[in-house]
Parts: C-alpha cells; structure tokens; sequence
C-alpha cells in the first residue's frame, strides 16, 4: 500500500514537472511575440519604451514618454464624426423611449452618445422627475 502512494506521489510530481516546462515553453513564445502585440516593430524599441516606462518616463517624471515613430504611425486611430442630431433624430429618440427602450439601446441604435439621448428627452419632458 505504502509504495502504490508512493508511485502516486512519483506519477504526480513527474506531471507537475511536465506541466512546469509546457508552461514555460508558452511564457518564452508569448514574451518573445510582446513587441509585436503592443505595436513595436523591433524587440530593441520595446525594451526602450519598458525602461522608460518604468522608470517614470524619465526627466522629472512629467508628461508622456514619446512613442517611436514606427509605433506611433501604426496606432493612429481615425476619430469619428460628431453626430448630427436632426429634428427627425429626435423625433426616433422620443419615440423609442415612448416605446419602452433604454438610453444606452436608443445611443447605440441612432449612433449618438447617452448624454445626448438623455437632453432629447428632457427637451421633450420625458425625465422622470427626481424623488
């Protein structure tokens, strides 16, 4: 009986070791993929921005570290239009709310943000007054 345990408990660390180094293996591709996944072209540029990261962005820690170039022209991201709210707009809004329909639906189906639905309906005198 004291050696099945024993055997067991041989079975188990050998299965722990084996789950360790599948574990490590992973560890090493993902870190040696991380400069890529935040948009840094070479491994150099990324260990720089981590150093400066760290060490709180440098000079008397104020401000914003400066991006490479290389990842600053790739995370450009194009800023959406303002929404152009018309009479017939808020003519939906006011009937998706008679309709039952949160703020948060009537934003993402007209494309305007909730603060907005929000002034449509007291334009209207659809808030609920406060207790």
């Amino acid at each position: 009986m004291v050696t099945e345990v024993v055997k067991e408990l041989e079975a188990a660390r050998a299965k722990v070791a084996e789950l360790e180094n599948s574990l490590a293996k992973a560890q090493k591709q993902k870190l040696a993929g991380l400069h890529k996944e935040y948009g840094f072209d070479d491994l150099s540029d990324f260990i720089k921005a981590v150093k400066v990261a760290a060490s709180g962005g440098g000079g008397r820690g104020r401000g914003r570290a400066a991006k490479p170039a290389a990842a600053a022209s790739s995370s450009k991201k194009q800023r959406s239009k303002r929404a152009r709210i018309t009479p017939e707009v808020k003519e939906k809004v006011k009937a998706a709310v008679n309709a039952g329909k949160t703020g948060a639906e009537i934003a993402k189906e007209f494309g305007i943000s909730v603060p907005s639905v929000q002034n449509i309906k007291k334009e209207f005198g659809l808030v609920k007054a406060r207790g």
